[in-house]
C-alpha cells in the first residue's frame, strides 16, 4: 500500500512516516494543505492521513478537492478538535475515517488497514502461481511448500507480479507501487530487489526479464 501524509506538524509527519516504512507502507509526506492536494491528485495513493487544520489549504478542502477528483483514496481526517459538531463536519467533506489527537500509532495502523480492506487491499489474501504462494497480510511466502523470508520491499514487489499474471510490469511503475517518492527513478534499487527475489525464490527461475519493458513472471510448467 502506498499512503499519503499531510501533516504540518514536521516532527509527527516525520516520525508517523518512518513507523509506517517500518511496517511495510511506502509513505509520502506532505506539510501543508497545497503540496497534500497536489500530491493526491498526482499520485494513486491507497490511504491518506489527513490534518484538517493544515496551512495554505484546510484539510477540509483538500478533502473535497480529492473526492470532486474522484481520486480512489480512502482518507483518515486527523484533528485535535474530539466534539461531535467536528466529527460530523469532518465525515461530511467526504473523509472516510476520523481521528482525534493525541493518538495512538498502533490505532492508526489499525485504520489503515481496515480502510485498505475497503478499497480492495485484502488482509488475508492467498495469491498463487504455479508452486509459488503468498499470504498477503500475513506475510508468509512459499515455493513448493517451503517458506521464503521476503523483506517488505520484496514482497510488495512480488505481489505486484503476481498479480499482474504474467503480464509485463515495467521498473517505473514497480518504483511507483512499492517505493514512494524518496526513490530515485534512476535507481537501480528495482534491479537489486529482483534479483535478491531471484535468489531467495532459487530455481527454477520464476522471474524473467524483458529487455526495455520490464519484468514478468515464468509462466508455470502446467502440471505445476
Amino acid at each position: 500500500m502506498r499512503l499519503l501524509i499531510v501533516e504540518d506538524e514536521e516532527l509527527l509527519a516525520t516520525t508517523l512516516a518512518r513507523g509506517l516504512r517500518r511496517r511495510g507502507y511506502a509513505v509520502d509526506v506532505a506539510l501543508d494543505g497545497d503540496d497534500g492536494l497536489s500530491r493526491a491528485l498526482v499520485h494513486d495513493y491507497d490511504v491518506i492521513v489527513l490534518d484538517r487544520d493544515l496551512p495554505r489549504i484546510h484539510g477540509d478542502e483538500v478533502c473535497q478537492h480529492v473526492r470532486e477528483a474522484g481520486r480512489p483514496a480512502r482518507i483518515i481526517m486527523l484533528t485535535a478538535a474530539a466534539g461531535l459538531d467536528d466529527l460530523v463536519a469532518g465525515l461530511g467533506t467526504g473523509a472516510d475515517d476520523y481521528l482525534t489527537k493525541p493518538f495512538r500509532f498502533e490505532e492508526l495502523v489499525a485504520r489503515i488497514g481496515a480502510l485498505g480492506r475497503r478499497g480492495g487491499v485484502t488482509a488475508r489474501q492467498l495469491l498463487r502461481h504455479g508452486d509459488l504462494e503468498l499470504d498477503i497480510g500475513g506475510h508468509g511466502v512459499r515455493r513448493s511448500g517451503v517458506e521464503v523470508v521476503l523483506t517488505a520491499r520484496e514482497l510488495a514487489v512480488l505481489e505486484i507480479l503476481v498479480r499482474a499474471a504474467g503480464a509485463v510490469v515495467s521498473a517505473e511503475e514497480l518504483l511507483e507501487k512499492a517505493w514512494d517518492e524518496m526513490a530515485d527513478p534512476f535507481t537501480t534499487s528495482v534491479r537489486v530487489i529482483v534479483s535478491r527475489l531471484r535468489a531467495k525464490l532459487g530455481e527454477p527461475a520464476i522471474i524473467d526479464t524483458v529487455v526495455g519493458r520490464g519484468y514478468r513472471l515464468i509462466e508455470p510448467v502446467a502440471g505445476s
